[in-house]
């Protein structure tokens, strides 16, 4: 799929992470400042698809990048994590990616308390 998928080529990218199966790319139309892509080197089309050693290379670089971002930007006190699989849940590449999304104080209401 290399030759129509946007993600398989991820040579032609600024990276801001890698390692041996993943990369990492800022957004192109970012939530927040350094909202971070990360992404499988080869060709899967969702998370589920994902064999297991290529989720955990995925989330170890998400961590390598976390830190990465902490450290840039210290007015980050969280984020959020998670990956769209299938149009009607907002997937607009299919290939699999995550994102990491940083977060500060005063960007986003918190969720309300659970009772």
């Amino acid at each position: 799929m290399q030759g129509k998928c946007l993600f398989c080529c991820h040579e032609k990218f600024e990276l801001v992470g890698e390692n041996v199966l993943s990369y990492a790319i800022r957004d192109k139309c970012p939530v927040t400042e350094l909202h971070t892509l990360i992404l499988s080197k080869k060709h899967y089309e969702t998370v589920f698809d994902l064999p297991q050693f290529e989720l955990i290379s995925i989330f170890e670089l998400a961590k390598i990048c976390r830190d990465k971002i902490i450290e840039k930007d210290d007015t980050v006190k969280g984020f959020n994590f998670g990956s769209n699989s299938g149009v009607v849940a907002g997937q607009k590449v299919k290939h699999v990616h995550f994102h990491l999304i940083p977060r500060r104080a005063g960007d986003i209401a918190p969720p309300p308390a659970r009772q």
